[in-house]
């Protein structure tokens, strides 16, 4: 595995070149099933992966029964459901692969030690988190501020392999309407 992926990924300033030999090294690689269940609601999350190639998605089981999509990840992204593998708690979310996947597995201890051991791997872990906090209020608050259409566009724009290789109802379910809603969306942005 070249380390430019892992530098693409763990990308911080204070993570010196030497660095990343332990942080490739803690690591393993390992390939999911199209389908397969990654982390089943109800499971405490014991590692993350970071996604060389492949589709997965998170979701949770709504009031009424409705799997309704929470998340998309895609390649160079993270797998991960933040508050099972920190906290140490039970998943709300069950992640599993819409795609065969190659992806790079680092243990909750393993991570911890990098954690401690590595001043830059600590800084980026930080920004990382800052980042998905950002990220997370961005989409809680574009939710109700943009249209179905907007938000479709921005999905467009921002992950267009999701558009592209996701199930519709997927995507419908992760942008907050029904398949049909979605099915006019995409041909009114379409014309």
């Amino acid at each position: 595995m070249k380390a430019s992926f892992f530098e693409n990924i763990y990308n911080h300033p204070k993570i010196k070149k030497e660095d990343y030999k332990n942080i490739i090294d803690a690591h393993t690689k390992v390939e999911f099933s199209k389908h397969e269940i990654i982390l089943q609601e109800g499971k405490i999350s014991n590692s993350y992966f970071l996604i060389k190639k492949g589709l997965c998605r998170s979701y949770v089981i709504d009031y009424k029964g409705n799997e309704i999509t929470t998340d998309f990840f895609g390649s160079d992204d993270i797998l991960i459901e933040v508050a099972s593998l920190f906290l140490r708690t039970p998943s709300k979310e069950t992640i599993h692969a819409l795609t065969d996947c190659e992806v790079y597995k680092i243990d909750f201890n393993d991570f911890q030690n990098l954690f401690n051991t590595i001043e830059g791997f600590t800084e980026w872990g930080r920004s990382w988190m800052s980042q998905q906090l950002f990220m997370a209020k961005h989409r809680a608050v574009n939710m109700h501020t943009q249209s179905a259409s907007e938000r479709y566009l921005h999905l467009l724009k921002d992950k267009p392999q999701i558009i592209k290789e996701v199930p519709l109802k997927h995507i419908a379910t992760y942008l907050g309407v029904t398949d049909t809603s979605l099915s006019r969306i995409r041909k009114e942005v379409m014309s």
